[in-house]
């Protein structure tokens, strides 16, 4: 990152919620308490997967995989957020922001590939099921996990890079509680900054759609396939292992757009920051929720496996 020593700018502001000062111990309250249950819930799933033997499965072990990355993404942003609801001074060194955009972009990414990654599952699952013990058998499922992780990075990467590349002259003050792509292009000068802002949101745009269309795909071949099933029964059973995953995706793609696809024109830094807090803090808070919820066997080995260690004698 070349632009790291030649800033005139040496560490930022992240104004984040001080539009809202007498909310912001409600505020602390509120995202601790959604940060915590964010924590416990996807830990929650990755130790019942990891102890349930029968749920050593694709599906599960990518829902494992989802959980780690979506515990990483939240631990990139949240607690920074959180110490700056409670402090006076609000700075973060350049370098420090550069490290918390590459890791955000770069769980964030793995989310999305390990998503579409899951669709595929979820489609050879019921379209080939004859064919599923040898298309998503144990190296299969952890080649698939392995290029999510990689293309997260990739990603994380080239997006930190592009943006720190820059020249930042000042102000030295972010509307928002992270190191987000918007605020800081704004801080940036040269002649090259509308160029690297348009690669950058092309780059997340492409991406973001790519994997989208691809679990469309995945849905749309599934539906198909459900149609030719004869009872109604069959394919309600059948889709009901779709059913979180589906949920999933459309609230980490409905609040994502609101990020990357909202129209141009005036907004207020407000606006932005709590737009910001819908894909950063509420989504993560949902997804372990949506799958508790939704899953039924997930549901059943998590009562299984926890409630037997309280009270065994009860089971």
């Amino acid at each position: 990152m070349r632009g790291l020593n030649v800033s005139r700018v040496t560490e930022f502001t992240l104004l984040g919620f001080s539009a809202f000062p007498q909310l912001q111990p409600a505020l602390f309250s509120l995202f601790l308490l959604m940060y915590l249950c964010t924590l416990l819930g996807n830990l929650l799933i990755t130790a019942t997967v990891r102890s349930e033997r029968g749920l050593h499965t694709p599906m599960y072990l990518f829902l494992c995989a989802l959980s780690v990355s979506e515990v990483l993404y939240t631990v990139a942003i949240t607690p920074r957020m959180l110490a700056d609801l409670l402090a006076a001074r609000h700075a973060i060194s350049l370098r420090a922001c550069a490290s918390q955009m590459f890791f955000s972009f770069t769980f964030g990414f793995t989310h999305s590939f390990l998503l579409t990654a899951m669709g595929y599952d979820r489609y050879v699952a019921i379209c080939h099921p004859l064919r599923y013990p040898v298309l998503m058998g144990a190296r299969g499922c952890a080649r698939l996990v392995a290029w999510s992780w990689a293309g997260g990075c990739v990603m994380g990467l080239v997006v930190t890079a592009s943006i720190f590349h820059l020249t930042f002259c000042g102000p030295s003050r972010i509307h928002h509680f992270a190191c987000h792509v918007p605020p800081l292009v704004k801080l940036a000068c040269g002649r090259d900054v509308p160029a690297v802002a348009l690669g950058v949101g092309a780059v997340c745009i492409t991406a973001l759609l790519g994997c989208l269309l691809l679990i469309l795909l995945s849905y749309a071949c599934i539906v198909a396939a459900l149609l030719k099933i004869p009872s109604a029964e069959g394919r309600r059973k059948a889709f009901s292992t779709c059913a979180s995953h589906l949920t999933v995706v459309v609230v980490h793609y409905g609040f994502a757009s609101v990020i990357y696809l909202k129209p141009r024109g005036p907004r207020s830094p407000e606006g932005d920051t709590l737009m910001g807090f819908t894909y950063t803090v509420l989504t993560p808070f949902l997804s372990p929720i949506i799958f508790s919820l939704r899953n039924k066997e997930l549901k059943a080995a998590m009562k299984k496996t926890f409630l037997s260690r309280l009270s065994p004698d009860k089971l």
